[in-house]
């Protein structure tokens, strides 16, 4: 339950309530060019929606306990998207941000997204990263040494 209640206060605020601020959620007429440009926006949304609410259950179900700092983890969360990146919630928060850009075709919310992604890389290293150390020790710093923080691997990439 913490895991939903967190979702739609982090996230849903982030990612959902300031786009729908600074847009109104209303799409502009825009000229028949930019409309591949939308329906990449569309398609971007939909799967970091998608690999977000997965990567949420994950941590209640695997790590046992939520993404927020007051309720944490017991269990380091690597698998999944994990496997791949060090970040991945907030990298599907920036994606929820840039398809609203695209399907909105909103500079304010260009500048929105930009100061999201540098907040939320910001606490990521300075909070997460230090906690998640002195919460796991070692294990964290193999899986730190061994999974990149921000740019994903790929599949079947180096362990």
């Amino acid at each position: 339950m913490g895991t939903l209640v967190f979702l739609f206060l982090a996230p849903g605020t982030v990612a959902g309530m300031m786009p729908r601020w600074i847009t109104g959620w209303q799409v502009p007429p825009m000229p028949t060019w930019w409309v591949g440009a939308q329906a990449a926006g569309v398609a971007l949304i939909a799967a970091a929606l998608t690999s977000l609410v997965a990567e949420f259950t994950r941590f209640a179900v695997q790590g046992i306990g939520t993404p927020a700092p007051v309720a944490p983890t017991r269990h380091l969360v690597v698998r999944g998207l994990y496997r791949y990146v060090r970040n991945p919630m907030y990298l599907c928060v920036d994606a929820l941000l840039l398809g609203q850009t695209l399907l909105f075709a909103s500079l304010p919310l260009l500048a929105y997204t930009v100061l999201a992604a540098l907040a939320m890389a910001a606490f990521a290293h300075w909070y997460e990263e230090p906690n998640l150390g002195a919460r796991f020790g070692a294990q964290y710093q193999q899986y730190r040494s061994r999974t990149p923080g921000w740019l994903p691997r790929a599949p079947g990439g180096r362990p």
